[in-house]
């Protein structure tokens, strides 16, 4: 009798561990990241057939990876031009609740973000609002007189102005014990989302933790950021040092590369692969080529 009530103990514990496990199926077979220096022999055949390309400084302040904090406010050629009310777009509103009927953001990134929740939602979590969206430079001075210093951010200073990020909620928990927000904090880099304002990095960000506000750069930079461990500040700092890296996610393979700007400037980009160009908001534009 004690060798079956010993068999029948360890088949309980078994599925105690894999109902535990359960949760975090939609993690299986993540791939690491592979980030390696600049590989010349790899340019060159990346780059058999190129094109130069003039760059402006306009360019600086446009694209995804645009740092905003208090010493680089957004500028109005940052601003996503494809921002519309999610309210009165019901097909980019999957999987998830809007707080309020007045709720904007970019429509690629609401795509983006209807996915990793369709991800989250294989996994069992499954409850999602989102509480902020973009804002406005008026809305955003508006917010900043009525809150203060302590909870807002002055107009053209805060991330929301762009359409690139949104505050995420749990309707029943805070987001720092939810489910949701522990989803979000280990798999959003996947769906080239990061948690902006981590607790360990609020020295670097000068923002306290934020567990709700995510932002979206895109792949491959999310996973290189989750990789590292940056923040958007580390980051960019990281390829303004390193001037050029390839890096390998999901068996894709990039290389990405930092210019500063200056007048009168072309930079070589290849003419039969895909490219994209994100300003720093600084002082230079990065450029992910796709191998």
């Amino acid at each position: 009798m004690k060798k079956w009530g010993c068999l029948i103990l360890l088949l309980v514990s078994l599925c105690v561990v894999f109902v535990n496990r359960g949760s975090f199926e939609s993690r299986e077979d993540i791939p690491s990241v592979e980030v390696q220096g600049y590989d010349q022999e790899e340019d060159r055949s990346a780059y058999d057939n190129i094109q130069k390309l003039k760059v402006i400084e306009e360019q600086i302040y446009q694209g995804n990876l645009l740092l905003v904090n208090s010493e680089y406010p957004v500028r109005q050629e940052g601003v996503k031009s494809d921002v519309v009310n999610l309210f009165k777009h019901n097909e980019l509103v999957k999987g998830y609740g809007l707080l309020y009927n007045d709720t904007y953001l970019s429509e690629d990134i609401a795509r983006e973000f209807s996915e990793l929740v369709a991800a989250a939602d294989k996994g069992g979590v499954d409850n999602f609002w989102i509480t902020s969206g973009y804002r406005d430079f008026d809305e955003q001075r508006q917010l900043y007189q009525e809150k203060g210093s302590g909870t807002a951010l002055p107009a053209g200073y805060s991330e929301h102005n762009l359409g690139l990020s949104l505050d995420v909620g749990n309707t029943q928990t805070p987001m720092a014990k939810a489910p949701e927000g522990e989803w979000i904090e280990e798999n959003a880099w996947e769906y080239g989302f990061i948690l902006r304002y981590p607790e360990d990095k609020t020295d670097i960000t000068g923002i306290q933790y934020e567990p709700w506000h995510i932002r979206y750069v895109g792949l491959p930079h999310s996973a290189i950021m989750k990789e590292k461990n940056f923040v958007l500040e580390e980051y960019l700092d990281y390829l303004k040092e390193e001037k050029v890296i390839s890096v390998s996610v999901k068996g894709k393979k990039y290389q990405i590369s930092y210019y500063a700007v200056h007048k009168n400037m072309t930079i070589q980009v290849p003419s039969k692969l895909h490219y994209e160009i994100s300003g720093n908001n600084m002082d230079g534009v990065i450029v992910t080529v796709f191998l």
